[in-house]
């Protein structure tokens, strides 16, 4: 027996759509039978979180509450693995964006009125997020670092300096010994929609930010730099491009759409500067499906985000009704994720098996 591996010449939008349905059908069905294997009823289950999150106007609400900073970040990754940069800091881009915000409020906020301080912290934010994206893009141009390993461990490192902050110099008079910042002014605090906790400007930003990220994508000579650095990276040598460059302005982007999302956590939800678990439920872990499932196409990230919204939300909704631990959620995004990068990858290979003549005969 032979097993052969070979690219598939032409790639059709139905074919695409179609291995997306087969990967999330695969997946929902692996996640049945964990289900099973924990004694619940896996399509009970899976009714419950559809149910939860998209099933009342309080869980819809909350859902897209979530999506914002999915769709930020996952249509920023988009464009990071277009060319073929493995971003997995968006965690730490997103707490860096708060770090840089939550300055900008406590500090600026009492003296500005709204309509100028809101800017000038997702300014903050989006800075913030871009020079935390920057640095392991230097260290893949100059010094060959691995871009996994090292965005991964910048995660690690914001975590800890944002904690170092909030029990110390940052730490508020007005937290009665407990960590944390002070509350911002009611000037740097972001305007809800009636009834629900989705800051809107945020929303805005992040619809927004998908469409115009698209549109750089297919239709600017910035966008084609990158697809082509992905693609083919000798070809982009060959047509001189700058590859430190490149990937500087493309994690800029990244890391700075992260740290938007941070801001929003933050000011929209928090109204202070806190322990990172809280300020982030894994989004920047969670967007790397949202991309995947989008087939990194920004546009396409508002739907998966909302989609992985939803999940979040239905996950919690049966941690309560199951009584199933916390973990749940992230067995089902992972499971999901896996069969994402299967699917992925068979859409864009064939897997032909040759059986010799012998066997043939043999069998």
């Amino acid at each position: 027996m032979k097993i052969r591996i070979t690219d598939r010449d032409h790639i059709t939008g139905l074919r695409s759509l179609a291995a997306n349905i087969m990967s999330l059908a695969a997946g929902l069905l692996a996640i049945s039978l964990i289900f099973l294997l924990n004694k619940v009823n896996p399509i009970f289950a899976i009714s419950e979180i559809f149910s939860g999150s998209f099933g009342s106007m309080y869980g819809f609400k909350e859902t897209i509450t979530k999506a914002i900073p999915l769709i930020l970040i996952g249509s920023g990754l988009t464009l990071a693995f277009r060319a073929k940069f493995w971003n997995i800091g968006a965690e730490g881009q997103l707490l860096m964006g708060a770090v840089f915000s939550s300055w900008i409020g406590l500090n600026i906020g009492p003296h500005l009125p709204s309509y100028l301080i809101v800017p000038l912290m997702f300014l903050a934010g989006f800075i913030g997020g871009a020079l935390w994206g920057i640095i392991p893009a230097i260290l893949k141009i100059r010094y060959s670092i691995n871009e996994v390993i090292c965005t991964l461990m910048l995660n690690y490192i914001c975590a800890e300096f944002l904690t170092m902050l909030i029990v110390g110099p940052w730490k508020g008079k007005t937290r009665f010994g407990f960590p944390g910042t002070d509350n911002l002014p009611e000037s740097a605090i972001l305007g809800l929609i009636p009834g629900s906790r989705i800051h809107y400007a945020t929303l805005i930003l992040a619809l927004v930010s998908a469409v115009i990220l698209t549109i750089l994508i297919y239709k600017t000579r910035f966008g084609y730099e990158a697809r082509v650095v992905g693609e083919n990276p000798d070809a982009g040598k060959y047509a001189g491009i700058d590859f430190l460059k490149t990937s500087m302005i493309l994690m800029a982007i990244s890391g700075g759409l992260a740290g938007f999302a941070g801001v929003g956590e933050m000011a929209g939800i928090h109204k202070y500067l806190g322990y990172p678990a809280s300020l982030s439920s894994g989004y920047g872990f969670t967007a790397i499906i949202v991309a995947w499932l989008a087939k990194l196409n920004p546009l396409y990230a508002i739907f998966s985000g909302i989609f992985f919204a939803g999940i979040l939300v239905g996950g919690d909704a049966i941690q309560i009704s199951l009584g199933l631990p916390a973990a749940t959620v992230e067995i089902v995004n992972g499971t999901l994720l896996v069969f994402l990068i299967m699917g992925d990858y068979f859409l864009k290979h064939k897997v032909t098996i040759q059986f010799s003549k012998q066997t043939q005969g043999a069998s």
